[in-house]
């Protein structure tokens, strides 16, 4: 369907049965990041991440990705999430939401920047307007053209690092957040007590069919 992630079923147990019966079904799907939970809400699902908090960095380090990626936009904050290898850089509260939504990256350009293997990905993000509506607490937006993905469109894991990171920064457990990719995408995030977060968004049946195993 033309979306960077693929998901395959498989019966791990012999004895595993499956069923839609329950009013809110639980799916785990085995990842590379461990175990994710995925569970239906009316008509959304909530996916059990765990956190991911950056670590701030010097931009120097990175100032040719920097520029790469923001051109002459002032930068707030630079941050670095070593557990996903994705790079954070956060724009000047000064900035207008348009800079980030009109903000054109050359994603050969920016690739170019990084041939290491350092990083995976870089997710620019911005502090929420409280005069916009509805009132996100941030926005962000992912270039991720090293695994052939020039931007994606909503990313679930780039917000365990953006929840962890604007909590802590805005003083809130519950926000809710935009990806303001052109397709863009609405998450409601909650991070909880034992260090993990959840991300809830709404969705779509787009196609039906039946799996034998």
């Amino acid at each position: 369907m033309n979306l960077s992630e693929t998901a395959f079923i498989t019966r791990i147990n012999p004895s595993d049965s499956f069923t839609t019966e329950n009013v809110n079904p639980t799916l785990v799907f085995e990842t590379k990041s461990g175990d994710l939970s995925v569970t239906q809400k009316e008509e959304g699902y909530i996916m059990d991440f765990p956190l991911n908090p950056p670590t701030r960095v010097d931009p120097n380090d990175f100032k040719d990705t920097i520029k790469a990626a923001v051109g002459n936009l002032p930068v707030q904050e630079v941050l670095f999430c070593y557990n996903t290898k994705k790079l954070l850089i956060r724009l000047a509260d000064s900035c207008d939401i348009s800079a980030l939504t009109d903000l054109k990256v050359d994603t050969v350009a920016l690739e170019n920047t990084e041939r290491s293997g350092r990083f995976c990905a870089v997710i620019i993000t911005m502090k929420g307007s409280p005069d916009c509506q509805p009132r996100y607490d941030f926005y962000s937006r992912d270039f991720s053209p090293w695994f052939g993905v020039p931007e994606d469109p909503v990313t679930g894991s780039n917000h365990t690092i953006l929840g962890s990171y604007w909590s802590e920064k805005l003083g809130k457990k519950k926000m809710l957040a935009y990806q303001c990719s052109s397709r863009g995408g609405e998450l409601e995030l909650e991070l909880r007590d034992d260090g993990r977060i959840n991300i809830a968004g709404q969705a779509i049946t787009i196609l039906q069919g039946t799996i034998k195993l």
